[in-house]
């Protein structure tokens, strides 16, 4: 099957997010409850009526948004006859990857659910609030932003993400960061702009965080996924559960490689891309990366009934 599962990443979250699925569906709801249970928290409370200011906390957002996710995919597969096996590929960006691991059952949903936890809190601490920062440089290339960064001195900035083409995020120490924003249209940028974000995420300044995710791995079940994964870091193909296991600790500094990982996939025959989960984030940026793909999101009762009819 010619078909790729994707799977969002920080930034998709709202208030709401999951409450329609879980009142339609009895295993979305199994879904969300094993997560509460896992984290001893009521975390659907929060995801279904805020505030806002919680759930964008890094440490509630990332298992939120991988609770949306498979809940989602379980609702494919229970009403939609879907076996993810028969994917060609998943991917995840940054945090989805994890969503992505578990849908193809490389990570059990209690599991991922704490590994998100801790890698929240994780990367929250490796940097004081207020001295890191991420920006997203519109209309500018790889090496467009490499200039911008190469142009600035001072503290650590690099490339964070590769989004699509014309999209690139940095991170780094903040006033770092602001000067490469300051003279980024010299070298193409139409938009430079700050994003709300707590931390400099997939920089070197979360070496702290990768190594407390080092651990925490280490004491993880991986098991062999029922697809091949597409890895951020590399952009590549991982199946084998010791690799995934380096990567997933390689990925908390490493640049997340999105437009390659999506180019990828359409090389290798993927033409249909369904985003799962919150949000519709991913669609938009396959869209700009392969103008000839079809994409489309499943987060709501309405998607999955439309995912079955199409």
């Amino acid at each position: 099957m010619t078909r790729a599962f994707i799977f969002p990443g920080q930034g998709s979250q709202s208030v709401g997010m999951g409450k329609a699925l879980a009142d339609a569906f009895p295993v979305a709801r199994e879904v969300f409850e094993e997560v509460d249970d896992a984290l001893g928290q009521k975390l659907t409370a929060l995801m279904w009526d805020g505030p806002m200011e919680e759930l964008t906390l890094t440490a509630n957002t990332q298992p939120a948004l991988m609770a949306h996710s498979i809940a989602a995919m379980r609702v494919l597969e229970k009403e939609a006859g879907v076996d993810v096996a028969d994917a060609m590929f998943v991917a995840g960006h940054s945090l989805g990857e994890y969503s992505a691991l578990c849908a193809v059952r490389a990570i059990s949903l209690s599991d991922t659910a704490r590994l998100l936890r801790i890698r929240g809190e994780a990367m929250q601490a490796a940097v004081p609030v207020g001295e890191g920062a991420m920006a997203a440089l519109i209309g500018v290339d790889l090496e467009g932003a490499q200039k911008a960064i190469d142009a600035t001195e001072g503290g650590a900035c690099e490339i964070a993400n590769d989004n699509a083409p014309g999209q690139v995020v940095i991170s780094g120490e903040k006033e770092r960061v602001e000067s490469v924003c300051a003279g980024a249209r010299e070298f193409g940028a139409k938009i430079a702009k700050l994003l709300p974000v707590s931390a400099p995420f997939h920089s070197s300044l979360m070496a702290p965080a990768a190594a407390r995710m080092e651990e925490a791995l280490a004491k993880a079940e991986i098991a062999q996924p029922a697809t091949t994964l597409i890895a951020n870091v590399t952009a590549g193909k991982v199946t084998s559960p010791d690799d995934i296991r380096e990567l997933l600790v390689k990925q908390v500094t490493g640049r997340v490689r999105w437009t390659e990982s999506v180019a990828l996939m359409a090389a290798e025959g993927c033409e249909t891309f369904v985003e799962v989960g919150a949000g519709k984030v991913l669609c938009g940026l396959v869209r700009r990366i392969e103008k000839g793909a079809a994409s489309m999101n499943v987060g709501e009762p309405a998607d999955v009934e439309a995912f079955a009819g199409a």
